[in-house]
C-alpha cells in the first residue's frame, strides 16, 4: 500500500484526504532529527516537503520513493538533476499561491507609498497628523514595472491597473502581442524600464540568468526615489547594494518578504537600513493559501499512485516521457 509522508505539519484536510483515498496511507513526521529522518524516509513512497533541503544524502534514505510533492512553488532547495536520475517526479502547486503572493506584493506597495510603518509608530506616541519628512504618494498614475509575468505576476499587473497604474511586463518567455493584448506595456530590458518606473515588482524564479539581476547597476538605474518590492526570491536582489541605495535615499523604500539566506535569524546590516518593510517568507502564507497548497500537494501524491500525473505541475516532465 502507497505510503506518503509529510516532512512537518501540512493543513489536516490535505491528510484527511490521503488517508481517505483507498489504498494510500499518510503521516506527518514532526521530528526531523537526523536519526528520525533515517528511520522513516524509508518507508515513504510519496514525500511533501515545505523547507527541507533534498540534497543526494538526503535521497539516499529515499530507496521506494516515486514522488516528491513541493508543498509551494519554489524549489531552489531540492536538487532536480539527483530526482531526474532516479526517475522521480517533482510537483509544485503553481495555482494555489498566486493570489495570496500577489496580495502581498500590493500591501508591500501600499505600505511603502503610504509610510504605513512610520505612521504607526509615531501614533504610538502619539505624534499627530502628516509630516514634511514623511512623503506619501498614490499608487494611482504611478507606472509599475513587473518583471515576471506567469501566474502571480499576472494577476500583480491586474491589480496594479486596477489602482490605476501604468503596467510596464519583461518576461521573455511571454510574447509582446500576449502581454499587449492583456492591456500592459512589454519592454525589452528590465535595467532600462526601471528608469521609467515608480515601483519594480519581481517575480521571476532564481535562475542562471535572473540571479543577482537587481545589482548596484541594476538600482542606479532606477528612478530616484523609487521603490524595489520583491516577494518572488531573495537571490534576486544583491542585498549589499540594497542596502547602500536605501541608506543614500536613492529609494525611497523597498518591501521584501524573501532574502539571500533563508531562514534569516541573525542579524544582518540590511535589516537596519531605512524604509525597508520586511517579512518572513510568509507572502503565501494566508490560511487558504497554506490549505490550497496542501490540498494540491495531496491530490498530485494521489494522481502519482493513480497514474494519472499532470505534467503542468512536473518540474522534471522528462521523467513522465521515460516512465511511458
Amino acid at each position: 500500500m502507497p505510503h506518503c509522508i509529510s516532512i512537518r505539519p501540512i493543513h489536516p484536510d490535505a491528510i484527511a484526504l490521503l488517508n481517505a483515498t483507498p489504498g494510500v496511507t499518510a503521516e506527518v513526521l514532526d521530528d526531523i532529527s537526523p536519526a528520525s529522518l533515517a528511520a522513516n524516509l524509508p518507508r515513504a513512497d510519496a514525500l511533501i516537503v515545505r523547507t527541507i533541503r533534498i540534497d543526494r544524502p538526503f535521497l539516499a534514505m529515499c530507496p521506494n520513493l516515486r514522488l516528491l510533492a513541493r508543498h509551494g512553488v519554489g524549489y531552489d532547495m531540492v536538487d532536480v538533476p539527483a530526482l531526474t536520475e532516479r526517475g522521480i517526479p517533482l510537483t509544485i502547486t503553481p495555482e494555489a499561491n498566486a493570489v495570496s503572493v500577489a496580495e502581498h506584493a500590493l500591501m508591500m506597495m501600499l505600505a511603502c507609498a503610504r509610510r504605513l510603518p512610520a505612521f504607526n509608530d509615531n501614533m504610538r506616541v502619539p505624534r499627530w497628523g502628516a509630516l514634511p519628512g514623511l512623503p506619501t504618494f498614490d499608487l494611482a498614475g504611478k507606472t509599475v514595472l513587473v518583471v515576471g509575468f506567469g501566474r502571480i505576476g499576472t494577476r500583480v499587473a491586474k491589480l496594479c491597473a486596477a489602482f490605476g497604474m501604468r503596467v510596464l511586463v519583461r518576461d521573455p518567455n511571454i510574447g509582446k502581442g500576449s502581454i499587449r493584448g492583456l492591456g500592459f506595456e512589454p519592454v525589452e530590458d528590465a535595467a532600462d524600464a526601471a528608469g521609467a518606473a515608480d515601483i519594480v515588482t519581481l517575480h521571476c524564479p532564481s535562475n542562471g540568468q535572473t540571479r543577482g539581476m537587481v545589482d548596484a547597476a541594476f538600482l542606479a538605474r532606477m528612478k530616484p526615489g523609487a521603490v524595489l518590492v520583491n516577494t518572488a526570491r531573495g537571490t534576486l536582489v544583491d542585498q549589499a547594494a540594497l542596502e547602500v541605495a536605501l541608506r543614500a535615499g536613492h529609494l525611497a523604500a523597498a518591501g521584501l518578504d524573501v532574502f539571500e539566506e533563508e531562514p534569516v535569524e541573525t542579524p544582518i546590516p540590511l535589516l537596519d537600513a531605512p524604509n525597508l518593510i520586511m517579512t518572513p517568507h510568509v507572502a503565501a502564507s494566508t490560511q487558504e493559501g497554506l490549505r490550497r497548497m496542501a490540498m494540491d500537494s495531496a491530490a498530485a501524491v494521489i494522481a502519482c499512485f493513480e497514474g494519472r500525473l499532470d505534467p503542468d505541475i512536473v518540474v522534471n516532465g522528462e521523467v513522465l516521457a521515460r516512465r511511458n
